[in-house]
């Protein structure tokens, strides 16, 4: 390899073929048959556009385009196969983007440093820790970041880049949260240096591509009521901050990517001392790399960037911290997305990745060659956190759905009326999908509405949830209402998972008034007679056209990067 980073025409492939040997490393598992069934992942074989993957129902539109993109690819795919391809395409994006990064922002790395940078961004707690806590779209965002910065980078020296800018933002935008990561970058990289477009337009750029982007959930968030019943309460907001691991104080565990809020989406090498000697050994290769990032200028808002992202949700899980982030939730609901303050270090990874690559050149100063140097520093990395690989300890897996699924979800299908779940939780535990508990898959499978109140028990605690009506009806079953309280409620149909256990109250009584239409040892499903005939959720059309939009600034980015590929190269400074 060469310093200079020449370009050795098999070089060209190397790094994007090791970057996808360490996405399959890590994803091995889920390339069998099945789907991707772990906490808040849920893929099916096929979902709808109903009102909840348009965000027409009183949960707040996490999930949007997410839901909206699936929907349609999965008429046409396996939406397992969709929604595991995104995943793996999502970390080899991350780990190539960083390589791009590294050799725009520090050229002087080379080759070597690319693979570094690329170990880095790809190798990492923050991505075992939402790989475990299901967070698939998240990732496709996070490994979108590298890119939004090397785009940005790429205006400011007055190179093309317009095109890639947006679909990366949009890319970024499956989910809110990786939309409001991907515009944070633009914004920070306004500041490097260049004589392309100036920095008030290549802010202004970025923030209109990210308000288009975002028009599903802004859409979704003001012309349903999916905020009026939020509720951002103390335990609730203590449940969801940053969390110190063995041996670490809060701020140590961020600055060594990890932290997440649920200690059970944690591999087990995170779980004791080792979490110590693994975070010392990942910013020890960072350090080594910070002189030469901090002398190159198109590096130093990433490195603030990485700094403050460590900083900022470490304060936030302070007493003060935990105060401010309710009170500003309870002020302006949508702002609730603040209250999980661990993802937001995924802002470090861009400037982590490039000071890694730098660590290439502190130590060939020791007259070691950097083909040398970069293969002890990647080991270093992959070496302390050993369980990444497959599956995370093969704790991400594919799952095959019972056989009464397929067909409890076809008869419902043939007469889509809306649903009620039992149990009542949010949260399942079925014995066929592993020891982690998941999310109910049920409401993506259906064309039908299911009511879901999306309460979540933490530790013990309640979080509340935003769906008041099925909260309503969640209560007449655990009260054994009469079948005809269900009907006057809307309610259609009523499935019942037997083997997902939770406390289901007094149903009973109405379930045994209820015609049953299928059973099985998993599932039991009856039909409530009569339900009456709820009104169609208003705005459809205009969520559809504002999911339409974020669509066409996906594909039109795509097709627009293709045409205006060239070498990603910055000037001298």
């Amino acid at each position: 390899m060469s310093p200079a980073g020449a370009p050795v025409p098999w070089l060209r492939a190397a790094v994007p073929g090791y970057a996808l040997l360490l996405s399959l490393l890590i994803t091995a598992p889920l390339l069998a048959p099945g789907y991707l069934l772990l906490r808040d992942a849920v893929s099916t074989p096929r979902s709808y556009l109903t009102d909840a993957a348009l965000g027409l129902t009183e949960a707040a539109p996490r999930a949007l385009p997410q839901d909206f993109l699936v929907a349609l690819t999965s008429s046409l795919i396996d939406g397992g196969v969709v929604v595991k391809a995104l995943l793996i395409a999502g970390l080899w994006c991350a780990g190539v983007g960083a390589a791009r990064l590294a050799a725009a922002a520090l050229p002087a790395a080379g080759p070597a440093g690319q693979f570094v940078a690329t170990t880095v961004a790809v190798w990492n707690p923050y991505v075992a820790e939402r790989l475990l806590q299901g967070h698939w779209s998240l990732l496709v965002g996070y490994g979108a970041l590298p890119w939004v910065a090397a785009a940005m980078l790429r205006l400011r020296t007055g190179q093309p880049a317009w095109w890639a800018l947006a679909f990366w933002i949009a890319l970024a935008g499956l989910t809110p949260t990786g939309l409001l990561l991907a515009v944070v970058v633009a914004v920070v990289m306004v500041a490097a240096p260049g004589v392309g477009v100036a920095r008030r337009w290549c802010a202004a750029g970025a923030v209109l591509i990210g308000a288009l982007a975002a028009l599903p959930w802004l859409a979704a968030a003001l012309l349903s009521d999916s905020l009026s019943g939020y509720q951002a309460g103390g335990a609730g907001t203590a449940a969801f901050a940053a969390r110190a691991e063995p041996g670490l104080a809060t701020v140590g565990s961020l600055a060594g990517l990890g932290g997440i809020w649920n200690a059970q989406a944690v591999p087990d090498s995170r779980t004791t001392l080792f979490a110590v000697v693994a975070t010392a050994a990942l910013l020890a290769v960072v350090a080594l790399g910070l002189p030469a990032a901090l002398r190159s200028r198109p590096a130093l808002p990433l490195l603030v960037l990485a700094g403050a992202a460590v900083l900022l949700p470490a304060l936030t899980a302070t007493g003060p911290g935990l105060a401010l982030v309710q009170a500003v939730s309870e002020a302006v609901p949508g702002l609730g997305v603040l209250r999980d303050g661990q993802k937001w270090v995924a802002l470090a990874m861009p400037g982590y990745a490039v000071a890694a690559a730098g660590a290439v050149l502190t130590v060939a100063r020791w007259r070691v060659r950097p083909a040398l140097a970069a293969l002890g520093l990647c080991l270093v990395v992959l070496a302390v956190l050993p369980d990444l690989g497959w599956g995370v300890g093969g704790k991400v897996a594919a799952v095959r759905y019972p056989p009464g699924w397929a067909e409890v979800a076809a008869r419902i299908n043939a007469d889509p009326c809306p649903v009620a779940v039992l149990p009542p939780d949010s949260m399942r535990q079925f014995a066929w999908a592993g020891p982690a508990p998941v999310l109910d898959p049920l409401p993506r499978w259906l064309r039908a509405d299911v009511f879901s109140t999306g309460d979540l028990t933490i530790s013990g605690s309640t979080v509340l949830g935003e769906g008041g009506t099925a909260r309503a009806v969640q209560e007449l079953l655990l009260a054994g209402a009469e079948p005809a309280a269900l009907a006057a409620a809307g309610v259609g149909w009523v499935v019942v998972e037997v083997d997902a256990g939770g406390d289901n109250g007094s149903a009973a009584a109405t379930l045994d008034r209820l015609p049953l239409v299928y059973a099985d040892e998993d599932l039991r499903l009856y039909r409530v007679d009569g339900a009456a005939q709820l009104p169609g959720a208003a705005h459809r059309e205009a969520l559809i056209a504002a999911h339409l939009i974020w669509l066409a600034v996906l594909l039109a980015g795509a097709v627009g990067a293709a045409r205006q590929s060239t070498p990603l190269t910055r000037r001298p400074d």
